[in-house]
């Protein structure tokens, strides 16, 4: 299966990031793993087989849009898709489809990411959203539950309403083992439930809480010891935590998933001790001796539906959180949201001893069973199951349950399901237990006999007694009455047997229960079942229509949809008739009008999605029009006519109907396209509506010339660009499509009209300047300009976003084409002496070139999935464009020397692209560019100067490694060697050229290096070396990075003196100066910018303490303003600080520094260490030990050298050796090779 391999391959290249977020981002990280650990969840559904079709459709949807979420989130590359899901092939897909499939997946995606940081708001914009939120949902995170039990517990967590006394929601079940752990371990920390479909009445009321009823499955006492002769599994009242969450309903306090609250415990004190009852008492208790029992749990209050929520805050409500829903509907119940739950609750009962000694310890077991008497599963909180026991109190005359049971079955098996409830009294002895049978038994009908739910409230049911083993035989007592509600009258003042073979009746006994129906397809109201079922009986259709005027409202909005899916149905069904046209126009009012209505404002929502997404009779508009136009004839006449007083009330819902209706007729009438007599006309003509170019050749070959036409007029006017530039992408995704036939003649009629139109649109939008063309003998060279321009535009604006890889991809598959065209272009038309454009082909070299080196080719910066991806897709394509760039090199003849020093940069960067074939083709063209101006200048320093100073700036942006330096070394020398006018110049360069790369290589690699340790010694030694091989700008370029990295250790007299280092290059004159540092861009002359140096450098001497150097340079300043160029304010100035440093010398206490000589030995150094001694300076107050240390941590392998001699010998260990100035302290690595110490020390 194609996703589950693309799972796979996400769960991988996921993986790698993934470790590395684990250091620096742990809210990242713990998204990721949430995600990974879901989709290999989505992926074990998938591979199982087992989902039908529709839950499979919405597991690939929902897999699809969490990898492209990851992959956003973790910037991978966009994965573009078709409506099914399924990854679309750039190669059988259109650019403009393709584009569009982009677009929209970027926009899917950036509204999935909005909604999820859309909690992220201030304090009041949340408020202002709970608000406004028609549902919403309460978030709760058991973290603990601690409490002395000794045996399994139940806790059922619920809302509950203090004022009304009674729990609002479905209760949330989780077991607690013995040994203090979730019973189930899978379940520790993932203990959550979100109760749903809260309204803002429900967040408005006067006190609610949350309460958790805990229940010990056990033993009878806890205190009986012989455990092994005692009944267990009993589920016996333990005690209750309750918590006020009023405040965090309403907004008031804070509510946060990471912010525990604790909720006490209150244990039962006596055995009627109820549990509800014991929900007060906790409550309204002050303080609660709990002894550090209780419950800890988070809790954070979310606006939305389950759907919007689980949306908003995938990684707290997953597809593992428990959903407790409401008990009743809530405020909004949208179209298509089917719900079909019966809520039963044990209430009460009262039990006479009978023939015992003591009160019974009742249990009362409930099933759901068909009319043969077969047990149906139901949900008693966390799974169902196919019997419900209640809890048991101790001998007890009158016990009060209050335990809620969800009956949730199809809707099909309602009619013919009843409750039955079985009673039996429950010994503490396990052998005694055994002996115990059922001593009474009751039930009740679900639906009645006229077709209607049992109504909502308590029902007072009838207990029969008799043989145990015929108490639960539907044969018996489904032919007797339920309950002393039932309308037949029954005289219980006496047990008797009502007819032969019935159960005795327990007249002494009693037992309440309480309903609740939550359907959306059963009801309670006969008038509504009649017009909801008209087809069964079309007799009594006109008496339904009237009675359906009379229902309560609140009823009808629960069955919205049906209603009015039941309404147009009967208009379709007698759509040629008129007999039911004004009833049912009449009802559609009523049922408007209390949509309109004050109380029930809320459901416009309802109507509106219903008109939008449900609605679906395509004849009712011609009904409604003709009804609607009988009442305001009858109006119009004088007649009174009170139905069009009520239409006027809801006159817009009336007319939305009509017009969908309408829309919903025309889709199935075939559009025409109108013969139109113009030509110019407005391109939204042809993009709203779109109309669809016809695929015939005939009827192309008179509208797309009218169309490109007008295109061109449009584009060249900046008219309508947003229409046009849609117009111009359904011309080209028609013409794209296989079935059309021939379709050159058509493309290059667009190519000849607007082909340069466009061209010249992209430059003018990235340039905002024009081309013109001037005469007709240009058209080509002025065309190849303009695309290269433009092609050049493109690759360096990244327009396409740089996630949007396939794109990329394909965008440079059409321009690799293109320019391999153009290069034949140019070898035709403009190669020979008297047509050469140097222009044209300087802009052909450079736009190959930065084709070549753009990011989305740079293979080696992809992940292996990607990289293998673009290979096998695509291949390199850089190879073949570098075999291009070669030949057209080659090509240029005589012409070469005109592209020299200009192209040098453009070829170096081509070269240092990491692929090893590519570099091997194109090194070969700067031998050829030497040999080219040896031949005109008899040396090539303009190439040598160009490539020293590219390297420097490529190598240190990241470019070049050890392979591309032994690759040009060895490739430029075998070319040098065969011509011996080259050979020792060539040798000479190669050598500059490979010891300028050694040294860059090691200066990017240690200031690339995180402990920074040789950055210094790094920095002098490329200095130096471009002092050696006199590159002045070079030279001075590292003095300032020197400078940089001595006021970074705040090393002020270090700074000084290199930058005195660039004053002594200067000279106290006024020639002028240039020079490309920033530090001296305001620097004119070599006097001003000697003189900005020095104030400088005195600065940092100031800083550093060092006055007498500082003096030095004053007394130089000093001369030059009192004898060159007179300016005796700044004399004046500089001899107030001359004297200043004078009186530091005097009064501030300086500590003298100790200094260090190091000497680096050794193979294991890098070169711009290895055999070389340097001087440190050590810190103020620094010991020699601390000295030594600090160098052992940086070289630990490093052995100290017992004497100050440099090593004559090989050593098979590395060792080290200090000694204090005026001595001198030797470093000393040694390795098996022997080495020449006497040679390369520098100081």
């Amino acid at each position: 299966m194609p996703l589950v391999q693309e799972i796979t391959t996400t769960l991988r290249e996921w993986f790698n990031i993934w470790k590395q977020l684990y250091s620096g981002q742990t809210e990242k990280f713990r998204q990721v793993t949430s995600m990974m650990y879901d989709l290999m969840e989505r992926r074990s559904q998938l591979l199982s087989g087992t989902l039908p079709h529709d839950e499979l459709k919405d597991l690939k949807q929902e897999v699809t849009m969490k990898i492209d979420f990851g992959n956003k989130m973790l910037e991978l590359c966009l994965v573009v898709r078709d409506e099914n899901g399924n990854i679309l092939d750039p190669d059988k897909t259109s650019v403009i489809s393709l584009f569009e499939a982009h677009r929209k997946a970027t926009h899917d995606i950036t509204e999935l990411i909005r909604e999820e940081t859309f909690q992220n708001q201030s304090e009041y914009s949340r408020l202002s959203r709970l608000a406004s939120a028609p549902t919403h949902s309460l978030f709760i995170w058991v973290r603990n539950f601690v409490c002395k039990i000794g045996e399994e517990a139940e806790l059922f967590m619920a809302l509950y309403d203090q004022h009304e006394q009674k729990i609002i929601s479905e209760n949330y079940l989780f077991r607690w083992a013995s040994t203090g752990l979730p019973k189930e371990i899978d379940m520790l920390h993932n203990l959550k439930v979100v109760f749903t479909d809260l309204g803002n009445k429900d967040l408005n009321r006067e006190k609610i809480c949350l309460v958790c009823q805990i229940v010990r499955v056990g033993r009878m006492d806890l205190k009986e010891a012989n455990v092994k002769k005692l009944t267990q599994g009993l589920r016996r009242p333990l005690g209750v935590s309750a918590m006020d969450i009023t405040d965090i309903l309403k907004g008031k306090a804070e509510s946060d998933e990471d912010k525990h609250h604790f909720i006490p415990f209150q244990q039962v004190a006596a055995e009627n001790d109820f549990l509800h009852s014991l929900i007060h008492k906790a409550i309204a208790a002050k303080e609660v001796h709990h002894k550090g029992q209780g419950l800890w749990v988070s809790m954070k209050l979310l606006s939305g539906d389950l759907k919007q929520i689980r949306k908003d805050h995938p990684h707290l409500v997953d597809r593992n959180t428990v959903v407790a829903r409401k008990m009743g509907f809530p405020e909004i119940i949208m179209p298509g949201d089917v719900r079909n739950d019966i809520y039963v609750t044990l209430v009460q009962g009262e039990f006479d001893k009978q023939n015992k000694t003591t009160q019974k310890n009742v249990e009362v077991t409930m099933c759901v069973c068909d009319e043969y008497g077969s047990v149906i599963p139901v949900r008693a909180g966390d799974r169902p199951v196919t019997r419900y026991q209640s809890v048991v109190y101790y001998q007890l005359r009158q016990q009060r349950w209050m335990e809620t049971v969800k009956v949730a079955i199809p809707i099909e098996d309602v009619h013919k399901t009843h409750l039955r409830f079985t009673f039996k009294h429950r010994s503490s002895g396990d052998s005694k237990d055994k002996s115990e049978k059922i001593f009474a038994m009751a039930y009740v009908k679900l639906m009645k006999l006229d077709g209607t739910t049992l109504r909502d409230g308590e029902h007072d049911l009838i207990l029969y007694k008799g043989d145990s083993r015929k108490l639960e035989d539907p044969n018996i007592y489904l032919n007797q009455i339920c309950s002393r509600q039932s309308d037949h009258k029954l005289s219980l003042s006496a047990s008797f047997r009502s007819s032969s073979g019935s159960h005795l009746v327990c007249s002494r006994d009693s037992f309440q229960i309480s309903t609740l129906v939550c359907s959306t397809k059963l009801t309670q109201n006969v008038d509504l079942l009649g017009l909801l079922k008209w087809r069964s009986n079309v007799g009594f259709l006109n008496e339904n229509l009237r009675k359906l005027m009379k229902v309560d409202g609140g009823e009808i909005v629960k069955f919205l949809q049906d209603t009015l899916d039941a309404m147009f149905s009967i208009m379709m069904e007698f759509s040629d008739i008129d007999t039911y046209d004004k009833l049912v126009f009449d009802a559609l009012i009523f049922v408007i009008g209390l949509i309109a209505d004050r109380k029930f404002q809320h459901f416009n929502a309802v109507l509106e999605a219903y008109i939008k997404q449900h609605f679906s009779a395509t004849l009712a508009y011609k009904k409604l029009l003709s009804v609607l136009t009988g009442y305001v004839h009858t109006a119009s006449q004088g007649l009174e006519c009170e139905p069009l007083k009520r239409v006027f009330k809801v006159l817009e819902y009336v007319f939305k109907f009509i017009v969908r209706s309408r829309c919903l007729f025309s889709q199935y009438v075939p559009l025409c396209l109108m013969e139109s007599g113009t030509t110019r006309c407005s391109a939204r003509v042809w993009t709203d509506p779109p109309l669809p170019l016809s695929p015939t050749a005939e009827c192309r070959a008179i509208l797309l010339p009218m169309m490109t036409t007008m295109l061109k007029e449009l584009i060249e006017r900046s008219e309508e660009e947003q229409d046009s530039i849609e117009l111009l992408s359904n011309l080209l995704e028609v013409l794209y499509r296989p079935n059309v036939g021939n379709t050159y003649e058509n493309i290059q009629d667009i190519m000849d009209k607007l082909l340069r139109t466009v061209n010249r649109m992209v430059i003018i939008l990235g340039r905002d300047h024009q081309l013109i063309v001037s005469t007709p003998h240009l058209i080509c060279f002025d065309f190849l300009m303009e695309t290269f321009i433009m092609f050049k535009d493109l690759i360096g604006k990244n327009v396409y976003p740089v996630d949007w890889l396939v794109m990329s991809m394909v965008q440079n598959r059409v321009f690799l084409r293109a320019i391999n065209q153009y290069a034949e272009t140019l070898n035709k038309m403009f190669l020979n002496s008297s047509s050469f454009e140097l222009q044209l082909w300087n802009n052909y070299f450079h736009l190959a070139v930065a084709f070549l080196t753009q990011d989305t080719l740079q293979l080696e910066n992809f992940s292996n999935a990607k990289r293998t991806a673009i290979l096998f897709k695509y291949g390199d394509i850089r190879g073949t464009v570098a075999a291009s760039i070669r030949d057209m090199w080659y090509n240029l003849g005589q012409n070469k020397f005109r592209f020299i020093p200009s192209l040098v940069g453009p070829i170096l960067e081509m070269t240092l692209v990491p692929e090893t074939e590519l570099r091997k083709s194109t090194i070969p063209i700067f031998f050829d560019m030497m040999q080219c101006e040896f031949q005109f200048q008899g040396n090539f320093r303009m190439f040598e100067d160009e490539i020293i100073k590219r390297l420097d700036h490529e190598v240190e942006g990241g470019r070049g490694d050890e392979q591309y330096k032994m690759l040009f070394e060895k490739i430029i020398l075998e070319h040098c060697r065969k011509y011996t006018t080259l050979a020792k110049l060539g040798e000479s360069f190669v050598a500059l050229v490979t010891g300028l790369l050694e040294r860059l290589l090691d200066y990017r690699n240690v200031m690339n290096d995180e402990k920074q340790a040789y950055n210094m010694s790094c920095t002098v030694n490329l200095l130096n070396f471009y002092k050696e091989i006199d590159r002045e700008e070079m030279y001075i370029r590292y003095l300032y990075k020197l400078r940089d990295l001595h006021l970074s250790s705040e090393n002020y007299t270090e700074a000084a003196y290199t930058l005195l280092l660039h004053a002594k290059l200067l000279k106290w004159a006024d020639a002028q100066f240039s020079t490309t540092m920033q530090d001296m861009q305001n620097s004119q002359t070599q006097r001003h910018q000697k003189e900005t140096l020095y104030n400088t450098i005195i600065d940092y001497f100031d800083k550093g303490k060092m006055w007498e150097e500082a003096i030095h340079l004053c007394k130089e300043l000093s001369v030059q303003y009192e004898t060159e160029i007179f300016h005796y304010e700044l004399l004046s100035q500089t001899l107030q600080r001359q004297a200043k440093f004078y009186e530091n010398i005097m009064k501030v206490l300086r500590l003298t520094p100790e200094f260090f000589a190091v000497g680096y030995y050794g193979q294991g150094f890098p070169t711009f260490l290895r055999n070389k001694v340097f001087i440190y300076r050590g810190k103020e107050y620094e010991r020699r030990e601390d000295f030594e240390l600090q160098l052992m941590m940086q070289f630990p392998n490093a052995e100290k050298m017992k004497t100050t001699s440099p090593p004559g010998f090989a050593y098979k260990m590395q060792a080290l050796h200090f000694t204090e100035n005026p001595e001198i302290i030797i470093i000393q690595f040694t390795f098996t090779q022997r080495l020449s110490h006497q040679k390369g020390i520098s100081k």
